[in-house]
């Protein structure tokens, strides 16, 4: 698949079969998603892949904040990724001290890329998928084990899609570039 083919054909899945995910393709889908590039090359994402349904199904009624659309994708999906991120490692120097005026922005941003990469490896093995972040984070890490020093970026909803949305109309270029 060509990349410009991938990110115009790739959508967010709100609904899977039942297939689930194998442990090979989780592991090709995550090793794909780390070249992601990153703050100063910080690699500060972290992946943990959930398929059992007891742990989904906490998720889904515990961490979702009340949103009903959450916990249905949740509770349908055969897999999902919480995205997390060590801190105060993307947008900082080794002293502690910001390397940007973006602060702690910065580690959302990495975050978002990552996880932007790791949905486009997604569509491009078959897999679908949608980014979470009606989420809390609180609840979440007391469903699962987070390791100190680290935080819940997103979740997203991986499976094998049982649906193909059309994709969502788009801005004109006119509306969204500025030339100077």
């Amino acid at each position: 698949m060509e990349a410009k083919e991938c990110i115009m054909g790739r959508r967010s899945i709100r609904k899977f079969k039942d297939t689930p995910v194998s442990k090979e393709t989780i592991e090709e889908l995550v090793s794909l998603a780390a070249y992601g590039p990153t703050w100063k090359n910080c690699q500060a994402n972290r992946f943990i892949a959930i398929t059992d349904k007891e742990t989904k199904s906490k998720i889904a009624q515990l961490g979702t904040l009340g949103y009903d659309g959450n916990t249905r994708i949740i509770e349908g999906a055969p897999l999902i990724m919480v995205m997390t991120i060590v801190q105060k490692r993307s947008g900082y120097e080794r002293d502690g001290s910001f390397s940007t005026s973006k602060g702690t922005h910065w580690e959302s941003f990495d975050a978002g890329i990552v996880t932007q990469t790791m949905c486009l490896a997604a569509h491009a093995m078959g897999l679908g998928s949608v980014i979470m972040g009606i989420i809390d984070e609180d609840k979440i890490s007391g469903i699962i084990t987070i390791p100190e020093g680290e935080t819940v970026s997103a979740v997203v909803a991986i499976g094998y899609p049982d649906e193909e949305p059309d994709a969502p109309k788009r801005k004109e270029l006119d509306k969204i570039l500025r030339f100077l």
